[in-house]
């Protein structure tokens, strides 16, 4: 039910089908979605959802994103969402405004923890999801078996009859095939969209477009010259730009406001639009202050529409300005200030991010002695809180992109207290690995608060399932990748808070740091990576406090990278002996963020990810250490 301007391929009185596709992450959500782009004609060959420099480089979907094409007469509009759990308060407010969904599920990996969130939220919803197995052409694919385990999840998760009798299509998204039978023949994705036709009842009805307007935004974005907009469904009525409108917040309280601009979606674009009505998805400017799940209505006493619930952090940092002897070099954007323009504009769209602006000495996770002896006292800090580490890190990657520099302190869980007792956010672990390594597997999962709730054998590979605290998470997936030689699989989910469950030893190396400013060299270097694992190679300029490395017996050590080979007159097989470097482990802002201690900052800047520690020489470590 949408009027465009008469370059648009859409028209009044169409009918809409709104959908979602969710699933766990690398289960082909995105590569799906663009193969249903490309055959409806909606985009070129090449386009992708995932336009994000980030999500092509990482292969992951980060920000859901809306599209809509056309097929048999038909507006489907199509909202591709993240499938990685750090991300997901993002697809728990897309399935509110959405009609079906597509569960996508990798037929060799059967069900995965997102797909249990996800589901699980569709299901509570009343949503009657459409099953597609997915990736049925791996050599390991099961199709059969990854039906049987996801009706399985749908009748645990408490699917009624009607939702448990979901329909499902077979589907090789990479070829841009889909079949309703294994058996069937097929050169396209027509039997998924005659699915999503019959089985996706259309989003608006005469009695909705007669209604006065009431939409409700999910999603947000932002323009330099609009400001904040919302994406919105439209569940009742119509809109045009130049409309006033009140916007309603869910205990009733109301306020002014005027639609500037409408835009609706085409393939992968917005376009300007006249005129939307119920059931449409839009883009709305002119709000400035607009939240998600506010009520934008035409009538002021307008009953709001059900509040949408935004996941809250679980895990805080602090940023600082990058106060090291390298701080300015590489950067364009150095000072306070502008750290905390970009991160007041951060939160324009990102929702489940929150910043304190003035932290307090109970909200920061360092404790005041060691603030007023490094110096931090006289520092701007900012306390940030997010989701999990990989969404603190995709904001700091975007921020050191853009030419920011700055240094944060490690992250730290987020405590609450419920009826008097202390509670921690828990995760859910799924983990795929070969068999020989589950036993390195169980044990330091173990030691880090983990309890086995599940262990499902299959083919030389074995499922383990657990369940701790998210803290005992925090730096474990660097160690997981040399435990399981790269070969195994970790996923994890946050589900919910339980009681705080001790003190956990998360780390058993030390911090190797250097004494000395200047090139590290590879003679001293060749020497020190016998007493751990460096994170620099050779040529490297260091300055002192800069943590080069770890030392495996897990003892703090300060050495010298840049102390060269004495030179003699006289020759021995000793000293003409060859200078073996290990490659060195590189420092990405993920792992410095797994592997730094509670006294150090991963200092980030556009070039260079560094480790330095809190108290630069040996001297101010030696005192805080005392007080």
């Amino acid at each position: 039910m949408v009027r465009v301007r008469p370059a648009g391929r859409f028209v009044l009185n169409m009918e809409i089908r709104n959908i979602a596709i969710i699933a766990h992450v690398d289960h082909g959500k995105t590569t799906l979605t663009d193969a249903i782009l490309r055959q409806t004609g909606a985009e070129k060959e090449g386009v992708s959802m995932d336009s994000n420099s980030l999500e092509r480089e990482r292969g992951i979907t980060i920000y859901a994103k809306n599209a809509a094409v056309m097929y048999k007469g038909t507006k489907i509009n199509i909202v591709d969402t993240p499938g990685h759990a750090d991300f997901g308060s993002e697809v728990e407010r897309v399935l509110r405004s959405i009609d079906s969904v597509l569960l996508v599920v990798d037929a060799q990996e059967g069900p995965m923890p997102q797909t249990r969130f996800v589901l699980k939220k569709s299901l509570e919803l009343g949503l009657k999801p459409i099953v597609v197995i997915n990736k049925i052409d791996k050599p390991a694919a099961d199709p059969a078996r990854a039906e049987t385990q996801v009706f399985e999840l749908f009748i645990e998760l408490g699917a009624n009859d009607e939702q448990a009798d979901f329909p499902i299509v077979y589907a090789i998204g990479r070829e841009g095939i889909a079949k309703k039978k294994l058996t069937d023949e097929s050169k396209d994705l027509t039997p998924l969209l005659d699915t999503v036709l019959e089985k996706v009842k259309p989003a608006s009805s005469p009695e909705l477009l007669s209604k006065p307007l009431r939409l409700q935004p999910f999603n947000l974005a932002y323009d330099n010259y609009l400001g904040r907009m919302a994406v919105a469904r439209i569940y009742e009525g119509t809109i045009i730009p130049g409309m006033n409108v009140f916007v309603i917040k869910p205990n009733g309280e109301s306020r002014q406001g005027k639609i500037v601009k409408l835009f609706g979606f085409e393939g992968l674009h917005r376009t300007d639009v006249e005129f939307a009505s119920a059931g449409d998805i839009v883009l709305v400017a002119g709000l400035a202050d607009i939240d998600i799940g506010e009520t934008v209505a035409s009538d002021k006493d307008a009953q709001p529409l059900p509040a949408i619930a935004v996941d809250e952090p679980t895990i805080t940092l602090n940023f600082l300005v990058n106060n090291s002897p390298f701080g300015g070099r590489e950067g364009k954007f150095v000072t306070s200030r502008q750290l905390r323009d970009r991160l007041e504009k951060e939160l324009e769209i990102n929702v489940g991010l929150k910043v304190d602006f003035e932290p307090d000495s109970d909200k920061v996770s360092l404790n005041a002695s060691r603030r007023e002896a490094s110096g931090e006292h006289t520092a701007t800090r900012y306390a940030v809180a997010g989701r999990g580490e990989l969404h603190v890190a995709i904001l700091l990657e975007n921020m050191r992109r853009e030419g920011y520099e700055m240094q944060v302190s490690q992250p730290q869980v987020i405590f609450r207290e419920e009826a008097g007792i202390k509670v921690e956010p828990f995760e859910e672990v799924i983990i795929d690995t070969p068999n020989e390594f589950q036993g390195a597997v169980i044990e330091k999962l173990g030691a880090r608060g983990f309890i086995m709730t599940n262990l499902t054998p299959h083919e030389g590979t074995v499922r383990l399932t657990f369940e701790g605290p998210t803290r005992g998470l925090l730096g474990y997936r660097n160690q997981f990748v040399i435990d399981t030689k790269g070969e195994g699989i970790l996923s994890s989910r946050v589900i919910g808070f339980k009681h705080f469950t001790g003190t956990i030893q998360k780390r058993a190396t030390g911090s190797m740091s250097s004494m000395a400013s200047g090139k590290a060299l590879g003679f001293s270097l060749w020497n020190l990576q016998e007493r751990g694992t460096l994170y620099i190679p050779a040529g490297t300029e260091v300055y002192e406090g800069m943590v080069i490395g770890n030392t495996s017996k897990g003892d703090e050590m300060a050495v010298n990278p840049t102390k060269n080979k004495n030179l003699t007159n006289v020759r021995s097989s000793s000293n003409d002996e060859a200078l073996l470097l290990t490659p060195p482990l590189e420092l990405t802002i993920e792992r410095g963020l797994e592997i730094m201690n509670d006294d150090e900052y991963l200092e980030i800047t556009p070039k260079s990810v560094r480790l330095r520690k809190m108290y630069l020489t040996e001297t101010e470590r030696s005192k805080a250490k005392r007080q």
